[in-house]
Formats: structure tokens, C-alpha cells, sequence
């Protein structure tokens, strides 16, 4: 079969023959790939710097951990892939798949759930969304966080703030619902002053951070309290785009209700990511196909994965493979 191969981790994918996937348990079925999204945590896999990537293997490895794809039977579905699934054909577990619905295609389908599981996780499971919640997302622009904005509001807030640097961007996110923008290209002080000014005016009680970095210092440091008592702030670390590392006063964490958590794999708990398949992802799913969830893709042919996977896409758009 043709797939996306990686020889040496850092390389790019090659477009190569494979050996098709063979199913080894009575658990696994093969189904036919149709579209795959290149997502951040596919490329720090296939690159060995993200937490969860596995040794190196002198034969090369298909990448991709998700898609869309086709059963035997004819059904349309989406799942997590038990083989590389940048390929024509790939292993899943047999009862642990979404079927689509009508009036989604199969590039929209493919496009949603890392940034679903990257947003909704967090807002349900860890911040424990409630309606009328306030909700700050640091990082916006990107995939993720404009689906975060929306999920935010399908989930019942009152109020998103975003922040962000790409300006080409601010508009858009507007539309999609945020309230308000922070910039992110603005100095320190003035990031400070509009944090602190939106928290008087109205008290954050949730935060979406996908840059870690020194935006979340300056975010930390607007929560920080004066001894009086504060509002409740659910800060869920999702990304770290702006860095890994951060430096975190002990007087925040004493001066202010802050429950800080991560959401990502390894965190959820099995409950979680059975919801994730049976309620979150079909919801999801349907939005798109009734249109009430807005996506910005680009796609390419699985012949063309050297060219994707090395394009620079802006403005918060999903890369997707067609197979």
C-alpha cells in the first residue's frame, strides 16, 4: 500500500510502498483511510519531541494517529488508528469508532477531533464548564483555540476572551464568538493592564492556555490577589507553543483560588475518553454537518505528504490529507 513513511525521526515523510497492516487480535478490523489532519502532535511524534512518541524503528513507521475512513461493510466513520493511518489502508479497534453523519465531508470530519479532544476535554472535564462561566483563551488564533472559542459558547459561557498575535485573525475570531481580543504583540504592561482591567469588570473563571510560555506569566501575574477573598480560576494547561517552561510565584498561587490542571493524553481517565467517542465527538460531528461549527481547511494528496507536511499554514487553518 501507499503511505507516509518516516525513516529517521526529524525527517520528513516519505510517499513509499508499505507493508498493509495486519490485524493481529480479534479486536481489530482494517478499514480504508479516506482523509487524515496533520495536527502538532503528529509532528512531534514523527519528530521524537513529543512526550508520547515511541522508540526508533529502522523501518520506518506510517504516521498519523487518526482519520476518516471507510469499513468493510460501506459505513463512514472516524477513529483512532491502531497502525500509522497516513496510508490506504489502517488498523482500528473494532468498537471504538464514530459513525459520520450525512452532510459532512470527509476533510471537515477528519479536520475536528484533535482539536475537539484539545478543547472540549478541558472545558468539560478539567475546568468543569458551567453556564455563565467567563472564559479566557490564551492562544486563539490557531485550529484549537478557534474551536475552543466556539465549543466555549456551545457549552453555555457568558463571556471569551482570546488572545492572540496574528491581527489577521482578530475579526474572525470575533465572528466565531469571542468578546473580546488581547493582543499579544502589545508590551507587557499593556497585556497586564487589559488582563487586569477584564477581571475587575468581569472575574475569570476559566482559562484555555495552548502557549504556555511568558503569556502565561503575564496571566498568572493579573490573578495574582491582594489578600481579600477571590474568584474561583479553573487554569488548564493544553499546549505549549510558546514554551515549555515557566516561572510561577508562590504568592500567586497563595493569593488567589486557583485550580491549576493539564489536559492531554495520559490525563484523561478511561471515562473520559469513552465520552469522548459516545457523546462529545457524534455532538460535534453533527454541529459541523448542521453548519454551527466552523472550520478553515486545506487539503493535499497523500503523493504530495513531503510538500503538506513542510507547508506553513496561517490564520488558524487544518492541513488534511486526501487518500
Amino acid at each position: 500500500m501507499k503511505a507516509a513513511v518516516v525513516y529517521k525521526k526529524g525527517e520528513l515523510p516519505k510517499y513509499a510502498e508499505f507493508a498493509e497492516p495486519i490485524v493481529s487480535t480479534e479486536n481489530e478490523i482494517l478499514f480504508s483511510v479516506k482523509a487524515v489532519a496533520i495536527t502538532n502532535l503528529d509532528k512531534g511524534k514523527a519528530s521524537g519531541k513529543h512526550y508520547s512518541s515511541e522508540g526508533d524503528n529502522q523501518n520506518g513507521f506510517v504516521i498519523g494517529s487518526d482519520g476518516v475512513g471507510i469499513l468493510e461493510d460501506g459505513t463512514r466513520v472516524y477513529a483512532r488508528g491502531n497502525s500509522g493511518t497516513i496510508a490506504e489502508k489502517a488498523i482500528i479497534d473494532k468498537n471504538i469508532f464514530v459513525p459520520l453523519p450525512d452532510g459532512i465531508s470527509d476533510a471537515v470530519a477528519a479536520s475536528l477531533p484533535n482539536a475537539v479532544a484539545g478543547s472540549a476535554m478541558a472545558l468539560r472535564f478539567r475546568a468543569g464548564i458551567k453556564p455563565g462561566d467567563t472564559v479566557l483563551i490564551n492562544g486563539a488564533a490557531g485550529f484549537t483555540g478557534q474551536m475552543a472559542i466556539q465549543i466555549a459558547r456551545h457549552y453555555g459561557a457568558k463571556k471569551i476572551i482570546a488572545t492572540a498575535r496574528n491581527e489577521k485573525t482578530f475579526e474572525s475570531l470575533l465572528k466565531l464568538g469571542a468578546d473580546e481580543i488581547i493582543s499579544l504583540k502589545q508590551n507587557d504592561q499593556e497585556i497586564l493592564n487589559q488582563l487586569k482591567a477584564i477581571k475587575e469588570n468581569t472575574p475569570i473563571d476559566i482559562v484555555l492556555d495552548y502557549l504556555w510560555g511568558h503569556s502565561a506569566e503575564l496571566i498568572f501575574a493579573s490573578l495574582k490577589g491582594n489578600g481579600s477573598f477571590t474568584n474561583k480560576v479553573r487554569y488548564v494547561s493544553i499546549g505549549a507553543m510558546s514554551g515549555d517552561l515557566i516561572q510561577l510565584s508562590s504568592g500567586i498561587l497563595r493569593s488567589v483560588d486557583l485550580q491549576l490542571s493539564g489536559s492531554g493524553l495520559g490525563s484523561w481517565t478511561k471515562a473520559e475518553v469513552r465520552l469522548l467517542f459516545s457523546e462529545i465527538l457524534p455532538e460535534m460531528f453533527l454541529l459541523a454537518a448542521q453548519d454551527k461549527l466552523k472550520v478553515t481547511i486545506e487539503t493535499g494528496k497523500l503523493a504530495d505528504i513531503e510538500e503538506m507536511w513542510a507547508r506553513e499554514v496561517s490564520d488558524g487553518k487544518r492541513l488534511v490529507v486526501l487518500i
